[in-house]
């Protein structure tokens, strides 16, 4: 499929950079008329996952995943599942391990290719009984998750899944890590480390020997992070193997059902390679949208009014595979 014009022209006059895109709806956003009725879940290496449901008693579904260091209640999860209210769609928006408020109770965590979490929530909704269809959205960290899962093994996707929504997608994972290391992304470094830490001291009672605090000040980066805790606690070689084993774009021509990828092209976080125009074009089922603006995680058409151009598009999108 070629790569699809965008209908984005960007947000006001005041947001005049892609920092100003991507932070003021991170810190200023409020999304507060969705209400969540939350379920926890055992893993099949019981463990837990917290799924926070929006249902409005619908049929279809829409399965959200959040982005590095996210959670349910960010407000761009909570406008997505408003917006899929008005197409018809519940929504279920469920939090990575540790991502819920309280740590899970193993060694392992979340990470860039997590998709046996992805899939034991898609089978748990489908197993409920209430939903004949299912659609996935993904934003960052979440759409590589999403964009993995249905390309790595498509033949183990469920056929209840129609199609996929993702944003701001790393999906090239090693260069997208040397484009945070860049010094105008220094201030995202640091929020990502600092609440990562956190995330760290909770498991330290957990972790093997040899792995701590000691030094962690000294970490500037995502390779130096991944290195001493996400490789080795998660069986990686290395931050390397890592992100050569869970990026996402590699998984692309295999992708078998619609999927919408919108990745901005002033995204302070995303790499050239993250913009996968060959693997588009050769592949019927991926739409490539490339706005020149939107930030990472933004695409705000109008912030007073909270009106989110992400939301827009995802519900036309879906809509069209609905109406099929």
């Amino acid at each position: 499929m070629p790569v699809l014009h965008s209908g984005y022209r960007g947000g006001p006059f005041y947001f005049f950079n892609r920092h100003v895109e991507t932070i003021v709806p991170s810190l200023f956003r409020q999304e507060k008329s969705v209400l969540y009725r939350r379920e926890r879940i055992e893993t099949p290496d019981h463990d837990f996952l917290d799924l926070d449901w929006a249902e409005k008693g619908y049929r279809r579904l829409a399965i959200i995943s959040h982005g590095l260091e996210g959670s349910s209640d960010r407000p761009y999860v909570k406008g997505m599942a408003k917006q899929m209210h008005k197409i018809g769609l519940d929504a279920l928006a469920w939090n990575f391990r540790s991502c819920s408020g309280e740590p899970n109770k193993l060694l392992r965590s979340y990470h860039m290719g997590a998709t046996d979490d992805l899939h034991t929530v898609v089978e748990y909704a489908l197993k409920t009984g209430k939903y004949h269809e299912v659609y996935l959205v993904g934003f960052s960290m979440g759409g590589n998750i999403t964009l993995h899962y249905l390309g790595q093994q498509p033949e183990l996707v469920p056929e209840q899944v129609k199609a996929a929504a993702a944003f701001s997608v790393p999906c090239h994972i090693i260069t997208a890590s040397a484009q945070m290391a860049r010094p105008e992304n220094r201030v995202y470094m640091q929020r990502f480390l600092k609440t990562l830490r956190q995330k760290i001291t909770d498991k330290l009672t957990l972790l093997p020997e040899g792995i701590t605090l000691d030094g962690y000040d000294k970490l500037k980066t995502f390779p130096q992070f991944d290195d001493r805790y996400t490789a080795p606690i998660h069986g990686f070689k290395n931050a390397e193997d890592y992100y050569n084993r869970c990026s996402s774009r590699q998984y692309l021509p295999s992708i078998k059902i619609p999927t919408l990828l919108v990745n901005a092209q002033n995204d302070p976080f995303l790499s050239p390679e993250c913009f996968p125009v060959t693997e588009a074009e050769q592949n019927p089922n991926l739409f490539l949208e490339m706005p020149l603006h939107g930030g990472h995680v933004g695409f705000a058409e109008d912030f007073r009014k909270n009106i989110y151009y992400s939301e827009k598009r995802t519900a036309e999108f879906f809509t069209s595979i609905i109406s099929k």
